[in-house]
């Protein structure tokens, strides 16, 4: 069976393919695409795969974008953060939708109803000349819809939340609850308000597109602050600042060239 996953976050892409196993349909890792253009260069060099899985937003925009310039025929089961998709038109369409995060028992769910609809319109009942269409293609109103929603509700288009992987299993962390992102020795941590710090995937640039920047402002190469902690902000040597965090005493600086941008964004 060849699958195809768009999905930008690793852990993410991790869970789908060991579901994928899980349900005993992997012969061999599928292909796990991140962006908006790597997946329409994917899609218009390899064939049509027979089931793919699709995050709505990848790091270079969202997926309904694909769609509208490349025509995708085959079942998608969506796999997104956010619950205000239409997700009426989806079922009615005959495709599913996952909410991350999401158990394997709803992963196998969706995987049924993709059977199903195969098993289906396998025998078609009308004459050879007048195919029936594939209920599983979306319609040009439903991108239509969807783009609507995408452009019209702002809220989905920035991460909520962040799915990290502990020792115990994943672990859903609020972008709420984050005091700052910090990039350390290759590793990006998201950090909460007690210090706690939770590895992510992706660099500090992905992660920076995002999350909304009117919440999370950049302090210098390796750090985004999140205004909702910042309690002070103090001069510091050598033209910087000093950014005093609620609850902790420990302090975050700026660089000397990203300071003017931080003014700016402090002052909204």
């Amino acid at each position: 069976m060849n699958i195809l996953i768009l999905e930008d976050e690793e852990l993410a892409a991790r869970q789908t393919i060991q579901f994928l196993e899980q349900a005993g349909l992997l012969t061999e890792a599928p292909p796990v695409v991140r962006s908006v253009e790597k997946a329409l260069s994917w899609l218009q060099t390899h064939p049509m795969p027979d089931l793919l899985f699709s995050d709505i937003e990848l790091l270079d925009g969202n997926v309904f974008s694909l769609y509208e310039r490349f025509r995708v025929t085959c079942p998608i089961i969506f796999t997104t953060a956010y619950d205000q998709f239409l997700l009426a038109a989806f079922r009615g369409n005959g495709i599913a939708y996952l909410l991350k995060p999401y158990s394997y028992e709803q992963f196998r769910e969706a995987l049924d109803k993709y059977h199903f609809l195969q098993s289906s319109f396998a025998a078609p009942t009308v004459p050879a000349a007048a195919p029936e269409p594939t209920p599983a293609a979306l319609s040009p109103e439903v991108l239509r819809e969807l783009s609507q929603a995408l452009r019209h509700n702002a809220q989905p288009q920035f991460k909520q939340r962040f799915s990290v992987r502990m020792r115990n299993g994943l672990y859903i962390l609020q972008v709420d609850d984050v005091a700052y992102v910090q990039a350390d020795e290759g590793v990006t941590f998201a950090v909460d308000g007690a210090g706690t710090r939770y590895p992510l995937g992706g660099t500090l640039s992905e992660l920076e597109r995002q999350l909304d920047p009117a919440r999370f402002g950049r302090l210098n190469r390796s750090e985004l602050v999140n205004i909702a902690f910042i309690e002070k902000v103090e001069p510091y040597f050598n033209s910087r600042l000093a950014v005093k965090l609620r609850g902790s005493s420990a302090a975050l600086i700026t660089s000397a060239a990203q300071t003017p941008e931080f003014r700016k964004w402090l002052e909204g």
